[in-house]
């Protein structure tokens, strides 16, 4: 009788670690959100810039939810403020992914669309496409400049041996400014530092942390593709579990190109609130 039981949840176990947060800040894999699960994030990027360059804290709030078990889409609010200069909100966006596939294969594609509301003073960076971002202007000179963009990208992510293997490609139209269209990447890898439960209640146990490593940057546009003038990072990830409904993320990127700053520090902490859609579903069901 006890081996119906052991068995089962011995084999769960290596599934069940990557079910915790994903430790990317760019890179997206196709694990989606639980189907009525809300997540809420805060998290920021800070660089510390070359010469001539602004060092600045770009914070956002992220409200990821669960639509199905194929659809997440989310909300971001976004803000930055820099040394010396001013403090600013910079604007919004809208964001959904579709999972194509039902069932787990050796390769998951995932379709993402998002549409942004925001102005040339956002610096969150959460993807690098085109060249390389204005780290040097005011944000006097930069706020009044608009961007209304549409944004796609072809996800595609695999678990191989409790590996996470992912690479995007991302295309974007901004539609206030004629600058073809922008391409940019992003790959990463991640493993959590162990697959099975140690069987004591701790925080600190291995199986609560993941690690890996992601690399992003520009391909420039349509109008002319390819590396120059690009911004391009390679960037250690680590994710700690910090309670059921909590994880906390780090990531320092070091630049690659004389476009890109000399590193770029991101900080996110998320909690997970579960069974918000079926408590909003019996809240209005009870309405007359």
């Amino acid at each position: 009788m006890l081996k119906r039981w052991i068995i089962p949840l011995v084999l769960c176990m290596p599934a069940a670690a990557f079910a915790q947060e994903s430790p990317y800040f760019v890179t997206y894999d196709h694990h989606m959100e639980e189907p009525g699960n809300l997540e809420i994030e805060i998290s920021s990027s800070t660089d510390i810039p070359r010469a001539g360059q602004r060092f600045y804290f770009a914070p956002w709030t992220e409200f990821e939810y669960g639509v199905t078990a194929r659809w997440t889409a989310e909300v971001y609010l976004e803000g930055q403020s820099t040394w010396r200069d001013s403090t600013l909100f910079t604007g919004w966006r809208i964001e959904n992914r579709f999972r194509a596939l039902k069932r787990e294969h050796w390769i998951n594609p995932v379709l993402y669309l998002e549409y942004e509301n925001i102005n040339e003073a956002d610096l969150i960076q959460k993807e690098i496409e085109g060249g390389a971002p204005d780290i040097r202007s005011p944000n006097s000179a930069l706020r009044g400049a608009k961007d209304h963009e549409l944004e796609t990208k072809l996800i595609l992510s695999s678990d191989v041996h409790d590996w996470n293997v992912a690479g995007n490609f991302i295309a974007a139209k901004n539609f206030s400014q004629d600058e073809g269209v922008e391409f940019g990447y992003s790959v990463g890898f991640s493993h959590p530092l162990a697959t099975l439960a140690s069987g004591s209640n701790c925080r600190f146990c291995r199986e609560n942390f993941s690690a890996g490593a992601e690399a992003y940057g520009g391909l420039g546009s349509t109008l002319n593709f390819g590396l120059n003038d690009t911004a391009h990072y390679v960037a250690p990830v680590a994710a700690w579990l910090v309670s059921d409904n909590m994880t906390l993320r780090v990531s320092p990127g070091f630049g690659l190109t004389r476009q890109s700053s000399s590193m770029l520090f991101r900080f996110g902490l998320s909690y997970e609130i579960q069974g918000v859609g079926d408590r909003l579903a019996r809240l209005f069901k009870g309405r007359p």
